[in-house]
């Protein structure tokens, strides 16, 4: 799904990331993840555009097996807990089991960022910390809005996945 987002648009829109390295009980990993993007409208979260999936080694225990990644622009009327809630719930109907950080999983839903919001409360901080360090989840952003700025370091996705310091090896699906 090819962006058409305008500068405007990307200040309001919310970025989620996806990811997982277990397919669960679902064929592959994509059709996990589809079927998860596929559960976002009946939470009130409405998919503008997506990235492909990416592809990249687990981090930070490469011996797992890889991750396949990808983010989604969403619009919503929720704000910030409420959308990170839903991801939460989204996650648990998929089987996810939140044990040790980092472990595999069948499902990860991020809250990237919720427009230009500046959130840093217990269980939520927004934009997420992380985020702008990793190519699996930059990489994807700058794909299908290479010009949306993070809030804090206003820098464009496009700059952030040119200079990603952890996933260096992801690479859209199919791409060698």
């Amino acid at each position: 799904m090819k962006n058409t987002l305008d500068q405007n648009d990307l200040d309001a829109v919310v970025v989620v990331a996806l990811g997982c390295n277990m397919s669960g009980s679902y064929m592959s990993r994509e059709a996990l993840l589809d079927a998860a993007l596929s559960a976002f409208p009946a939470a009130g979260l409405t998919v503008v555009s997506t990235s492909d999936w990416w592809t990249s080694t687990a981090w930070p225990d490469p011996s797992a097996p890889d991750y396949l990644n990808g983010v989604a622009l969403v619009r919503t009327q929720l704000e910030a807990a409420q959308v990170l809630a839903e991801l939460h719930r989204i996650e648990a109907a998929f089987g996810r089991a939140r044990s040790e950080r980092n472990a595999p999983r069948t499902l990860d839903l991020d809250l990237i960022a919720h427009g230009r919001a500046v959130i840093d409360d217990p269980g939520l901080t927004t934009p997420h910390p992380r985020a702008h360090q990793r190519r699996f989840v930059m990489g994807p952003l700058a794909q299908v809005a290479p010009d949306w700025r993070h809030p804090v370091l206003d820098e464009t996705a496009a700059q952030l996945a040119a200079n990603a310091s952890v996933g260096l090896d992801a690479r859209p699906l199919g791409q060698r």
